[in-house]
């Protein structure tokens, strides 16, 4: 097939991961016989830079005309003194609102040779196979703010079609995978949570009866994917609760570099991922963990691309090389970025000679 890829590999560690995946990419574009063209776009700091917007008009058109996006990370101190619109971060919940991805998708599953790399006891994270949907383009991230010399207002609001849309998405993912589906919310105190719930329950029980449906409140998920993290299966929940809780779920992976990500909508490019940040104390140094970005261009593959057997191909290179022991610092190795990404490079050329 042929696709056109969008890269916006952004500011930090974002350039070097996002090279390895283009090598990646192209990698599997050769192997399975397909024609994969790639542009290169500013967003986020080196975009304001470039031309004074964390997220150009030019980076929209591009975006827009793609068959899949891949966004490496944005931001970083040398434009935390940014306000409001003209902030990195305003660039990509911008990119995100323009793409109408409002499904993000973060696998967690921890790999069997870094268990012990993890600083949760090993005997927890057996079985964890966990997805958080989280709803991405809406709730206090996009809310009106209000900023005076005393007081700040950041405005959380849903809509029941916001969260009938991102609750059918969880709900037919997990019908996919155990059948087991649990909204994180915090319904004893938030009126929009209460919105969610209300939603959640009247959707399950009429759509869904055959998947098991729990509701957990996010200070008690909080403590339950850490103590025991086998008890998920898919976890739908709103923005914020959801940008936390991953992030918190990264150490059950042992490394926040080791999580992809898939943002979708209902049509048009997804946007895909890893979900660490621009990590600026390493930028440069190429040590880097590209798992998150490889996991994420997996992704891209399968449900940007709708290729699954060269995702699972590419998926299955990368296990290949973290069970060899080729990972980066940060989860006990001394591979160096290209180190990890030539190493997958060889294991899915290897696997599709041998299909």
């Amino acid at each position: 097939m042929k696709a056109s890829i969008v890269l916006l590999p952004g500011d930090g560690v974002g350039p070097e991961v996002t090279a390895v995946v283009q090598s990646a990419l192209e990698c599997t574009a050769e192997s399975f016989g397909h024609q994969f063209s790639f542009r290169q776009e500013w967003i986020g700091g080196a975009a304001i830079d470039d031309s004074g917007s964390p997220l150009p008009q030019a980076t929209l058109d591009a975006v827009r005309q793609a068959d899949a996006v891949f966004l490496g990370a944005v931001g970083g101190p040398r434009w935390d003194h940014l306000r409001g619109e003209q902030r990195c971060e305003s660039g990509l919940l911008k990119l995100r609102s323009a793409l109408g991805v409002y499904a993000n998708i973060r696998p967690v599953k921890p790999h069997e040779a870094l268990l012990d790399r993890s600083p949760i006891r090993a005997d927890r994270l057996q079985n964890v196979d966990l997805m958080v949907v989280r709803e991405l383009t809406s709730g206090i991230y996009f809310g009106r703010r209000e900023r005076g010399d005393d007081y700040a207002i950041d405005e959380c609001r849903y809509t029941r079609d916001e969260v009938r849309r991102i609750v059918h998405r969880a709900a037919q993912l997990a019908r996919s995978r155990r059948g087991h589906l649990t909204l994180v919310d915090k319904a004893n105190v938030l009126e929009t949570s209460r919105l969610w719930r209300e939603t959640a329950q009247e959707m399950m029980a009429a759509e869904y009866p055959d998947i098991t449906f729990d509701i957990v409140l996010v200070d008690a998920a909080a403590m339950h994917l850490i103590s025991q993290p086998s008890r998920f299966d898919v976890i739908v929940t709103e923005n914020l609760f959801g940008d936390i809780l991953t992030d918190e779920a990264s150490v059950l992976a042992a490394s926040l570099g080791m999580l992809g990500s898939a943002s979708l909508g209902d049509g048009g490019p997804g946007l895909f991922e890893p979900i660490h940040g621009s990590a600026p104390d390493i930028a440069g140094k190429g040590i880097a963990n590209p798992i998150g970005g490889l996991m994420s261009a997996a992704m891209l593959l399968r449900d940007g691309l709708q290729l699954p057997t060269e995702a699972d191909k590419l998926e299955a290179a990368i296990n290949e090389v973290v069970s060899s022991g080729v990972v980066t610092s940060d989860v006990g190795g001394s591979a160096r970025t290209i180190d990890v990404g030539d190493a997958v490079c060889d294991a899915l050329s290897q696997r599709a000679r041998a299909a």
